[in-house]
């Protein structure tokens, strides 16, 4: 009988990656109890993304938009 986790699959208990799995057991306290993102686990939450998104674009849209007035009544 084949043992969980072992085989041509390589999975274990928890169905993670081994890429996602902590280094050493400082590591491994930091992702379970103080809250430190584990790798691939990098996105903003949708309603932050959407506020950086408008907050950018208006910044950028000003610019434009200061350049173009500035060309145009100078």
């Amino acid at each position: 009988m084949e043992e969980l986790g072992s085989g041509a699959e390589g999975g274990n208990l928890k169905g993670e990656n081994e890429d996602n799995q902590p280094f050493n057991d400082a590591m491994d306290h930091m992702q379970k109890h103080e809250g430190t993102p584990a790798p691939g686990e990098g996105k903003l939450p949708l309603g932050i993304r959407i506020y950086g998104y408008v907050i950018v674009g208006g910044i950028v849209l000003m610019i434009l938009l200061g350049l173009i007035g500035n060309f145009m009544f100078n």
